[in-house]
């Protein structure tokens, strides 16, 4: 390293400095990712980097953002030399500011942890991932340490803030090259993270089984007469029977999944928000994964159907245009890719609850933040029902299929 260059934080100092920590832990529900709308984004030329996330369920809520004397205090804890320019990054949860730092030794980004995210402990535990990932060579942003200390978090009056060398790439661009080699990152990812100890605890839960997911499909119908007042109750009795169908397809197969015996499976740390905003390409070369709040201990096979879902869904600009099914040649390479990884073959039991899971994940990614606002992202929450519902069907219709694709 070079003299004065900023250095990333190390493992000891980050378990020195929490050891004494007397906080409680609180579990969260497991962040699923936004990629039903991704392909909005695609091929738009926008530069991805640290963060570039999508927020769906924070549709109307006013982005966050630093106070000018809160980032004068918070970089006066690193060392990253003067600096040239502060630009805001507008990426990723509205709940979390993030702003890029330019400076003699390069580009960085500063993140604030969204409340409820910001639990030292939880933040500790990603942290040691991430760390341990970047031992062993792995594409992901660096970690920098505070001036005095090394430490990979700061907490400051209550909240907890993180600095990331900053990582330039393009977008997902749905070509088949790109797709495979996500489904090669996410693997390698996984066989990489399977000696990994630590004294935290994750956090807890999944969109499998969720009654965060069961009381939203439940609440949804207020919230949706609430937003769109006559235009639901002109199309009340499609609206319900749409809901109820879900409800029923979320609880089967969850019931599948569990009846499987998921639950006792071997459980090792995963991404828990894999998808294609998660991560940036040079060309059809994933060159980084960032974004590792919700990083916990679950079966692999939770990771692989939510990613598989992810990088093959079709979606649009207008729900009511979207085709009920998905990308069988991008789900194809996507999970050609997981297996071209030593140890990456799914096996049997793995592949019989795959497409449940893919259910689950995408009943979960919209029923949650269409209860709270009665949309998703820009999109109206009672036409994103509809379009969900279609492609649930098709899912279950064509499993026997998927099934053979994730055993070739």
């Amino acid at each position: 390293m070079a003299e004065g260059e900023p250095g990333r934080a190390t493992h000891t100092d980050l378990t020195e400095t929490l050891v004494s920590d007397t906080l409680s832990a609180v579990p969260s529900e497991a962040g699923l990712a936004s990629g039903i709308s991704h392909e909005v984004a695609s091929g738009s030329g926008v530069e991805a980097g640290v963060g570039a996330g999508s927020s769906a369920g924070e549709s109307g809520t006013r982005r966050s953002q630093f106070e000018s004397e809160e980032l004068a205090v918070v970089m006066s804890h690193y060392d990253i030399g003067p600096i040239d320019r502060i630009k805001p990054f507008p990426r990723g949860s509205r709940k979390s500011p993030k702003v890029v730092l330019k400076s003699a030794f390069g580009l960085f980004l500063l993140k604030r942890r969204a409340k409820g995210k910001e639990d030292p402990r939880r933040v500790a535990f990603c942290h040691m991932v991430q760390l341990h990932l970047m031992d062993k060579g792995f594409p992901l942003p660096k970690l920098l340490g505070t001036r005095r200390d090394n430490n990979s978090m700061l907490k400051l009056d209550g909240k907890v803030y993180e600095l990331f060398e900053f990582v330039r790439g393009n977008a997902y661009d749905q070509s088949a090259e790109a797709t495979h080699d996500g489904g090669r990152v996410l693997a390698t990812m996984h066989r990489l993270l399977g000696d990994f100890e630590c004294a935290f605890e994750s956090s807890s839960g999944s969109f499998h089984g969720s009654q965060s997911v069961r009381s939203a499909l439940e609440h949804a119908p207020l919230t949706l007469r609430r937003v769109y007042g006559d235009a639901v109750e002109e199309r009340a009795e499609r609206i319900v029977e749409g809901l109820e169908y879900l409800k029923r397809a979320y609880r089967d197969a969850a019931g599948r999944v569990t009846e499987a015996g998921l639950d006792g499976w071997p459980a090792s740390v995963v991404h828990s928000d894999f998808h294609p905003g998660n991560l940036l390409y040079r060309g059809t070369k994933a060159v980084a994964v960032i974004d590792f709040d919700s990083a916990r201990r679950l079966p692999r096979v939770v990771d692989v159907a939510n990613g598989a879902l992810q990088f093959s869904i079709v979606g649009g600009r207008k729900p009511a245009e979207w085709p009920e099914h998905l990308d069988e040649a991008r789900f194809r390479r996507f999970v050609a890719g997981y297996g071209s990884v030593t140890g990456g073959v799914l096996s049997e039991e793995e592949r019989s609850v795959v497409v449940p899971l893919m259910v689950e994940a995408l009943i979960a990614e919209v029923a949650v933040p269409i209860a709270q606002a009665g949309r998703f992202g820009s999109m109206s929450g009672i036409e994103v029902f509809d379009v969900v519902g279609r492609k649930v069907r098709w899912l279950l219709a064509n499993e026997a299929r998927l099934v053979e694709v994730l055993a070739s």
